[in-house]
């Protein structure tokens, strides 16, 4: 199993190490976005082999998850709620395991909103609408310039958006969602179009799941039915990226638009330096 590490950042070539399980963030910070993440992962062997894990994993809230990207943040300049987008890119073609097909589907159905060309021959992508697929996300009006409140929370990241603001042909008004339906609310995209998100909109989620689980000897995909992945079988060594990140425009020739923000676990250096060796002396 190689070693791995956690990079966060504002784009991809602005990258800078993260350490998880530590509850000290990064800063990202740009033109269209600033903020904080953190990364927490159960049975995680950073760059020196060393296994952490987190009080996190132990909260009520949170029991039986194995994995958690955590991020807190304003968009500083006004973003449909439809085009700020959440999920993972790919730099180059990937090498889909058996059982992709069930893996996708259920994906699909934890998340209806998951649009994907994870089969593409150059940049593979599954993408979704941050605002349906975040499992927990808290939302509150600030002003310019007010404190934020203390990340890594001290308690879990609660679904909570009654400050939410919609505007339509009327002005603006209260997005009006109702207690623990915001994901199925805003799986209809006209929904998601109502609501602009500013520098007065301060978001804090947490992308937390349990079907992902790793050891000092890989990662493996647990999916209902029994159905388990070992990941480490089909990848290829190319970095992992979760990335938040603008939707393009239709007829683009990318299949993403800016990135606002991304983390990306990748082999540690020394075993990229390993890996290129090895492939040296077979040429």
């Amino acid at each position: 199993m190689p070693r791995l590490r956690v990079l966060a950042g504002p784009s991809f070539d602005k990258l800078v190490p993260i350490s998880a399980n530590s509850d000290v963030p990064v800063d990202v910070s740009s033109d269209a976005f600033e903020g904080k993440v953190a990364v927490y992962i159960k049975g995680f062997a950073d760059p020196r082999g060393h296994i952490g894990d987190s009080p996190y994993f132990e909260q009520e809230e949170r029991r039986g998850m194995t994995w958690s990207i955590q991020v807190q943040g304003r968009f500083l300049r006004a973003c449909s709620a439809d085009d700020v987008l959440f999920g993972n890119t790919f730099a180059r073609p990937l090498k889909l395991p058996w059982g992709f097909g069930a893996a996708l589907k259920f994906m699909q159905y934890v998340d209806p909103t998951l649009e994907q060309d994870l089969a593409s021959k150059t940049q593979p992508w599954a993408l979704s609408p941050l605002i349906a697929t975040m499992p927990y996300l808290e939302h509150r009006r600030i002003a310019q310039g007010a404190e934020t409140p203390p990340f890594p929370p001290q308690t879990p990241v609660r679904d909570e958006v009654a400050q939410l603001r919609r505007t339509d042909g009327d002005g603006e008004a209260k997005a009006d969602v109702r207690p623990g339906k915001r994901r199925s609310h805003f799986q209809n995209a006209a929904r998601r179009k109502e609501v602009i998100f500013g520098p007065e909109d301060l978001i804090t989620a947490d992308f937390c799941y349990d079907y992902l689980r790793f050891s000092p000897n890989g990662v493996d995909l647990r999916l209902p039915g029994g159905l388990s992945i070992d990941m480490m079988k089909y990848w290829d060594g190319q970095p992992v990226r979760f990335v938040c990140c603008e939707r393009v425009c239709p007829g683009s020739a990318e299949p993403w638009g800016r990135v606002f923000w991304c983390v990306v676990i990748e082999q540690a250096e020394d075993e990229q330096a390993g890996s290129e060796k090895e492939h040296g002396d077979s040429d």
